[in-house]
């Protein structure tokens, strides 16, 4: 076969897509008017897309609580769209964690995403309140105690820093679905293979939730690293020189970042994958562009 045939032969990445995916997408809650006009303007831009849910971060040792119910609580008044709230275990007795999630379920929240949490300093080792749920495998209990909620739960394809071996971080997922959990969200991650080979080692330790890849579009390698840093993501150098010389291109950038999530979501699609999480950063145009490459296409939207 000559190099023409070959060409011919060859399918474009997502020519397959066929709109058989779901996704999701996470925001955080605004800190100033000026972020909370570009986070409602990214969920209106991504709204027609019609995610499975959408999730809003709680912030280390519970500082954004307030602001995450306030987004939560917006979500659900002014949009189509079904909320995720997040909640931890760090800062708060037990007490006081399950009225929070009574408040979201008289809201009308049915999803939660539950995480044990960071410190609210960063760099301090983790411990756990003295009269609170110890990790997320207690907070999931607890909170299916208080109602039946749909949770969600993390996950790493590479080892958690706080984690000593690989087999500990599948134990402790193990640990958090046996308690309640019904899907599990991936921090982000750079190899389709380092997914596949999680994915397939959670199901030979006996885990039968969906596992949800959690994507994060890359326009800033310095702000990723940090983000890695806190989750034991590994950021190859082949990105770093990727976006090497970019600082001053922005929408250069933008075409590089979308490039590389999507080509990483094509090959997850290609592996079976059919239901992604976006990690937005509160930005819709990277999200929204790989969502139209897979195939997901925005829809009349319904007003509320």
């Amino acid at each position: 076969m000559n190099a023409l045939e070959r060409l011919s032969h060859h399918q474009p990445l997502f020519a397959a897509a066929r709109g058989d995916i779901e996704v999701s997408f996470e925001f955080f809650p605004p800190k100033t008017e000026k972020m909370e006009q570009s986070l409602w303007e990214s969920i209106k831009t991504l709204e027609p897309l019609h995610p499975r849910f959408v999730s809003v971060t709680y912030g280390a040792g519970g500082s954004t609580r307030e602001r995450t119910h306030a987004t939560v609580e917006r979500i659900l008044n002014e949009t189509t769209l079904t909320p995720a709230a997040h909640l931890t275990c760090v800062a708060a007795p037990r007490e006081e964690i399950e009225e929070i999630a009574r408040e979201y379920w008289d809201l009308g929240v049915r999803h939660i995403v539950a995480l044990r949490g960071d410190p609210p300093q960063a760099g301090a080792k983790y411990q756990p309140h003295p009269q609170g749920f110890r990790d997320a495998t207690e907070l999931v209990a607890g909170l299916k105690a208080v109602a039946p909620f749909d949770i969600s739960v993390a996950a790493y394809p590479e080892v958690h820093p706080d984690s000593s071996t690989r087999a500990f971080d599948l134990e402790n997922l193990k640990r958090k679905v046996d308690a309640g959990a019904d899907r599990a969200i991936t921090q982000f991650f750079f190899s389709a293979d380092c997914f596949f080979r999680f994915r397939d080692e959670a199901a030979a330790a006996g885990i039968d939730v969906e596992i949800v890849p959690g994507i994060l579009p890359v326009s800033n390698v310095a702000t990723t690293r940090r983000f890695a840093q806190t989750c034991g993501a590994t950021i190859p150098q082949w990105l770093d020189d990727m976006f090497e010389g970019l600082d001053d291109l922005p929408s250069a950038r933008q075409l590089i970042a979308a490039t590389v999530a999507a080509e990483l979501c094509g090959q997850l699609y290609a592996g079976g994958v059919r239901k992604f999480h976006f990690y937005t950063l509160n930005r819709a145009e990277l999200s929204y562009a790989i969502c139209h490459l897979l195939g997901v296409r925005a829809q009349r939207e319904t007003a509320r």
